[in-house]
């Protein structure tokens, strides 16, 4: 296949959603950047619509069932703090990072999820410390590209202030900018996530959302003055996407609390300690296991059990999937069902709350506001989708994309490199590509 581009950086704006897009497009730098650009408003996330699962699809062009990372964080019911799919080594089918590595190209990955423990030569991955003994640059160093991970932090490590945002994006964005410049991948990945804290901490229509909207939009401003000021915009493709949208939530479904009443359950020191059925939450959406996957008799128990506790509209559920058709809609396959939270409602996986909580602003939680963002929910939801623009060489000026899914992503990204992604569900969007360099 033909090369299109020499250049190919995709930011994506994590929690970035169609209802965020006219908001983003009214920016001064962004508004700038639609005038060259292809676009879609309403790209189809994935199932779950959490980020981890959702930026493995981008890379594959595939869905959870199919690519292995079905969840944001592992089933480890007995850790207060569950780790997260970090390691690249998890993703089951070939990402377009390991199709460029392969052909020779460099490659540029910081904080874009499932990276850790790469081949990617300047990869800044997402993973935090996660254990009373380690700390975060000692993980840093042993998960992504020491050197270039240790000369990053020399040069931008004061920008940050833990995990809190926008201060770990300021870092993102700087250590980004200078892998731009300095080294010129022919990819470049790079997760910016201060919109995604601001939505979960303050709600999908909050000042705090809007002014996270107006910081991205000076970082696309900047990506943009870079590539003109390095004389590299003809011959390099600027690519924004969202990976999944939010929808404010006022009550947490606690099921596993349920479970735990009807003997599924036990419990030490406050943690779950075994189970034979047990709610893993995406959020907005949560998976059910059973231990024994084989046990029909619980099999049906649980059935009838989750129907009788949805029958009562007040309990916040409003889908009830077997296992089978939540991997039809893309989910884990090895699930007995998955549940589907009413609006306004998500499940967490703790116990001793009792099964239902308000969120309130002096509770458990200490939410800074009484509605909160959340994720995780079906993609078909009206005003859930999420966005795609790109603009730069291989790009058409102008097409506005109507069909298009998160998993179409990849395979296009595979096609500017002049890269071909087999065995995929996505497709390439061919129809705002030009054919020469």
């Amino acid at each position: 296949m033909k090369r299109l581009t020499k250049h190919l950086i995709v930011l994506s704006l994590d929690a970035l959603g169609s209802i965020d897009f006219e908001l983003l497009a009214s920016q001064p730098n962004t508004r700038k950047y639609l005038r060259e650009a292809s676009f879609c408003k309403q790209v189809m996330p994935i199932y779950p619509s959490l980020t981890y699962p959702s930026h493995t699809s981008i890379v594959t062009g595939c869905y959870p069932n199919k690519h292995g990372i079905i969840n944001n964080t592992l089933l480890q019911p007995q850790r207060k703090s569950p780790d997260w799919h970090w390691y690249a080594a998890d993703i089951k089918v070939p990402t377009v990072i390991d199709l460029a590595l392969a052909s020779g190209m460099k490659v540029a990955t910081l904080f874009w999820p499932v990276t850790a423990r790469s081949k990617i030569q300047y990869n800044l991955p997402e993973i935090f410390a996660n254990r009373k003994w380690q700390n975060q640059v000692t993980v840093s160093l042993l998960n992504g590209t020491p050197y270039y991970t240790l000369k990053m932090n020399q040069l931008f490590g004061g920008l940050r202030k833990g995990r809190t945002q926008p201060a770990l994006d300021d870092f993102v964005h700087a250590a980004a900018l200078y892998t731009v410049k300095t080294y010129r991948p022919d990819l470049t990945l790079v997760h910016f996530t201060d919109l995604d804290t601001k939505k979960h901490h303050y709600g999908c229509q909050s000042t705090e959302r809007e002014a996270a909207i107006a910081r991205l939009d000076q970082r696309i401003g900047d990506f943009v003055s870079l590539l003109e000021e390095e004389h590299l915009k003809g011959e390099s493709t600027l690519v924004l996407v969202g990976d999944h949208s939010q929808m404010d939530a006022h009550t947490i479904l606690y099921l596993n609390d349920l479970f735990l009443a009807e003997g599924w359950l036990t419990v030490k020191n406050g943690r779950i300690a075994d189970y034979q059925v047990i709610a893993k939450t995406c959020d907005g959406s949560t998976y059910i296991y059973l231990k024994n996957p084989s046990d029909n008799h619980l099999l049906r128990q649980v059935e009838q059990f989750l129907h009788a506790v949805a029958a009562d509209r007040d309990n916040g559920i409003a889908m009830i999937f077997t296992g089978e058709e939540a991997a039809t809609l893309g989910a884990d396959p090895a699930c007995a069902f998955m549940l589907e939270a009413s609006h306004g409602f998500y499940f967490l996986d703790e116990i001793g709350h009792g099964f239902l909580e308000e969120i309130d602003v002096i509770g458990q939680h200490a939410y800074s506001h009484a509605l909160i963002g959340v994720h995780g929910y079906l993609p078909t939801l009206p005003d859930y989708q999420t966005v795609f623009m790109a603009t730069g060489a291989g790009i058409q000026t102008g097409v506005r994309v109507t069909d298009m899914g998160l998993v179409d992503e990849g395979p296009t990204f595979a096609a500017l490199l002049g890269l071909e992604m087999k065995a995929v569900d996505g497709r390439v969007v061919t129809e705002i590509l030009t054919d020469n360099l």
